[in-house]
């Protein structure tokens, strides 16, 4: 995980809602280590509300841009049936802490990588409505994201890079890293996305999910919504789901995709598998997720 630019305490949260939302609010926060990602930590606020903030100075636009496009998601997802991260309250910056942060809904749960994969199943039909919502909203004047569902040729160079790191590694397989080349090299294969850029996720697997059980109750962290190829939100089949998961959630997409666009969702989640596989070490949840996830992409869509 990439070491945070700031530290954020309890005392620092608390005086943000102090200052900001209520003095009341205030005491009832409560830290939750689990949902501490890459670019930002959460805090419980109560019963209902959290209180999100970018941990890195790279995340901070992402969150300001989270706070933008969710009026607009949050009801789309919603509308069928899919808790989303609401946001209540777009804090500002301050003396006290540098970046734009959030109160959101609170969606009680646990993170999906916390759920079997193999209980997962039930996920795919309110997977593939949300999915359908995000990519049906109107991108408006979102801008494009440098990294985030583009073509794969824009990936292309990083991801050779990343492979030839895991070949001269020792933690993966021979047969594993040709799988993931030959599966990259077949997305660029076929071909880019045809249609118009529709409006992605950008950053769909396990771990920004909550889920009580069998049961979806949210899709979370909306930092690198963007238009692009939804391949890139498709990846999510070998990411998230078994073989029968994954046929579920497939057919719950009602033919909306063609074949070549399931291979270049193949190539993007052997990529993310991919980056997962090398900078996974001091995360154990996600580096089960990459061995769970090359176990997957030996079988198609």
């Amino acid at each position: 995980m990439p070491p945070a630019d700031v530290e954020i305490t309890r005392a620092v949260v608390a005086a943000l809602v102090r200052r900001h939302v209520s003095d009341a609010a205030s005491e009832t926060l409560s830290p939750r280590p689990d949902t501490t990602g890459w670019d930002c930590e959460t805090w419980r606020l109560g019963e209902g509300l959290a209180v999100r903030l970018p941990r890195r100075a790279a995340a901070a636009a992402g969150v300001a841009h989270e706070q933008a496009v969710m009026p607009a998601l949050s009801q789309a997802l919603v509308a069928v049936g899919v808790g989303a991260p609401e946001v209540v309250f777009a804090g500002p910056p301050d003396e006290t802490f540098p970046y734009p942060w959030s109160v959101v809904r609170w969606h009680e749960g646990s993170a999906g990588l916390e759920v079997a994969r193999r209980d997962r199943g039930a996920w795919a039909p309110p997977l593939a409505r949300a999915l359908r919502a995000i990519h049906a909203t109107d991108p408006g004047s979102v801008p494009a994201n440098p990294v985030r569902g583009g073509a794969l040729a824009t990936r292309a160079e990083s991801i050779a890079e990343r492979l030839a790191a895991l070949r001269t590694g020792a933690t993966v397989s021979v047969g594993d890293t040709d799988l993931l080349a030959r599966l990259w090299d077949e997305g660029l294969a076929v071909g880019g996305w045809g249609g118009a850029p529709a409006l992605i996720h950008g950053d769909l697997h396990p771990g920004n999910l909550i889920a009580r059980g069998p049961r979806l109750v949210a899709v979370i962290d909306f930092i690198d919504v963007a238009p692009g190829d939804p391949a890139y939100d498709l990846a999510a089949a070998w990411l998230c789901f078994d073989p029968d998961g994954r046929r579920a959630f497939i057919r719950h997409l009602d033919g909306a995709f063609a074949p070549a666009d399931w291979v270049r969702a193949r190539a993007w989640a052997a990529a993310f598998t991919t980056i997962l596989l090398g900078q996974s070490d001091d995360m154990p949840a996600y580096a089960t997720l990459a061995r769970e996830s090359v176990a997957e992409l030996r079988h198609p869509a």
